[in-house]
This record gives C-alpha cells, structure tokens and sequence, in this order.
C-alpha cells in the first residue's frame, strides 16, 4: 500500500502565495514510482505546461548517460576528438567530463536559437568561441554553453536529432510527453507564454524561439508531474534506460567541489545533476538528494534516502532573487514529508 504523505503545508503555502500576488505555481510529489498528489494554483491548473529553463538541463544530460552506457560516448576523451570545430581557440583541450560538471573555461559562451537549430550551426558557432579561464581550474555556471556541446554530441553520436533521441530514448521509455522542440503552434498552453517576464525574459529573450528550437540548457516544457515523473524515473530506473552504473555515478557521483563564484559554496556536480548543498540549492538539508533549479525560480529534485520527488513550478515573480527564494522554501516543506 502507498505510504500516506501529508501535503497540507505545501498547499497552504501555495495558496498563501497566490494570495500575496504570485499569478501561478503548481506542486507535484511522487514516490514509488508514482505521482502521489500534483495541483495547480492561481492561473494554473494541474494540467498546465510551465517553461522550466534550467531544470531542463538534468533531462538533457540523462540522454548522454544513455550513450556513456552504450559505450558510444567516453567522458575522458577531449571533446574534439568528437566534434573537431569545437578545438578552435584554445579549447582543444577541454574533456567531455569537463563540459559536463561546468568547469571547462567558456561560461559566457553563446549560441542564437537559429544557430543552435542544426549541427552545422552549433559547430560554427562553438568555433568562434574562446576560453576565459584555464578548463579545470575553476568551477563557474555555464547557463547555457555546456548543453550545447552535450546536445551536439548526443546528435553526433547517435546519429540522431537530439530531441529526437531525448524523445526515443529516454522520455518516451518513462511514458512521458516530448519536451524539447514544441511546435510554435503548441505553445498557447504555457502558462504566460505571452505575458512580459523580466525575470526570464532578460535571460533568454523571445521564449517562444527558444522552445520551437529546444535549446537544451533552458527549452523544456511541462507539467510539474512530469518534471516529477522524471525524477521518479532516476530513482527506479523502470525501463532499464540506463546502465545501472552509469545512473549511480550520475546521480551520486560528485566530480567536482570547486566553490561557486556568486554562491560561495561548493558546486558539488555529477555529470548531471547538483547532490546535497550546491548551487544553492533547497535539498542541500539532505546529502544525497540530487536535482537542479532554474530562472523563475523553478525546481525539483529527488531524494534517494526518502524515494520522494518533488517539482514546483512558478510563473508571475518579476523578482528573480525572491523567485528562487520561494522555490527554496518549497522544496524544504517537500524535504519535510520524508
């Protein structure tokens, strides 16, 4: 039988929030497999589809996992031994496993959606890119420059779109929806797609251009059950998606501790996914809850020790700083439950 949760105080803070102006949120908590309990809140409902930014990012890096399992992608190996472009500049150096845990010295780097649409774009542009610290040395947070490398890799070597494969391999196998590259034409259903969002809006520019594309670092659309169900799925492995020991080391495995720059702790990354107390993160109470957040204060994690996952998704904040924060208080109240 299902261990009975109380989410009392998750919902009462959501309606206390949408009381105090926020326009929507929605909350989803699964464990065993299985979504326990999602609601929408304000403008939102349960169905509803949210632009999580960079709680896309783990999504994205899972589908590489998929070919470190197939032995298709060796993170030791520099990433011009894979995709030559990229070398120009200096960067010939920098590994694969260096891109992936965002100590490999381009964080500024940047890509148009346009450019990022094909392979033959992403390589030209990663070409003109430069170093600004020695791969390595630093830890700094590649908003978006990491995932393009990793999205142009996963087509590389698959020989497939990276949507594509994202879809194939690893959301489809899990029962869930795409999420990278929703047709313009199917986004009238994200919640304030059309309402002015400064808090995002300076970041990415015309989000509309940056779903149609499926930028990886930031491009995904869903529910927060799904962004949950996804994280169910790094817990239970359903579909055997994933080399068993490739998901342990991805999900566990902490590569680097190199302190954040701006947060002033360490950065403690995988592959993947941030564990325990980084990046500012709400689940740093718990040392073996792993997950990621994004701008707009989205966020969700799993949590190894309890087998409870968690997703809040936020729209309306124009405050960046105090969306996060109201992500971090969520996600407490979801460490909570366990």
């Amino acid at each position: 039988m299902e261990r009975p949760f109380d989410v009392t105080a998750l919902r009462d803070a959501a309606h206390h929030e949408i009381a105090d102006g926020l326009r929507a949120c929605q909350i989803a908590v699964g464990h065993d497999g299985e979504i326990i309990w999602t609601e929408g809140f304000g403008e939102a409902t349960e169905a509803s589809h949210f632009l999580v930014m960079s709680a896309t990012k783990p999504i994205v890096a899972s589908a590489a996992w998929v070919l470190m399992g197939d032995g298709l992608l060796d993170i030791d190996k520099r990433v011009a031994d894979y995709i030559p472009e990229f070398g120009a500049n200096g960067k010939d150096g920098i590994t694969v496993e260096q891109v992936m845990v965002m100590t490999a010295g381009f964080p500024s780097a940047s890509m148009a959606p346009d450019d990022g649409a094909t392979s033959a774009g992403r390589r030209a542009r990663m070409a003109e890119w430069e170093l600004e610290y020695e791969p390595g040395t630093q830890y700094a947070y590649h908003a978006s420059s990491a995932h393009w490398v990793m999205a142009e890799l996963i087509e590389h070597l698959s020989g497939t779109d990276y949507r594509d494969y994202l879809a194939r391999t690893v959301t489809t196998p899990l029962g869930l929806p795409r999420l990278l590259g929703i047709p313009r034409s199917e986004q009238d259903d994200i919640v304030g797609i059309d309402r002015a969002d400064p808090s995002v809006d300076d970041l990415v520019g015309d989000r509309r251009a940056m779903i149609e594309v499926g930028v990886p670092a930031g491009g995904g659309v869903m529910t927060a059950a799904t962004l949950t169900r996804f994280y169910q799925g790094l817990l239970h492995n359903p579909a055997a998606i994933w080399k068993p020991d490739v998901l342990a080391d991805g999900t566990s495995h902490v590569r680097t501790t190199l302190p954040d720059p701006l947060l002033g702790m360490p950065a403690n990354r995988t592959t993947g996914v941030v564990v325990g107390n980084g990046f500012g993160s709400s689940w740093g109470r718990s040392p073996t809850a792993f997950g990621w957040p994004g701008a707009g204060g989205q966020i969700a994690f799993a949590d190894p020790a309890t087998g409870i996952s968690f997703a809040f998704l936020q729209n309306g904040d124009p405050d960046q700083i105090s969306a996060f924060g109201r992500g971090h208080q969520f996600s407490n109240l979801a460490l909570s439950l366990g």
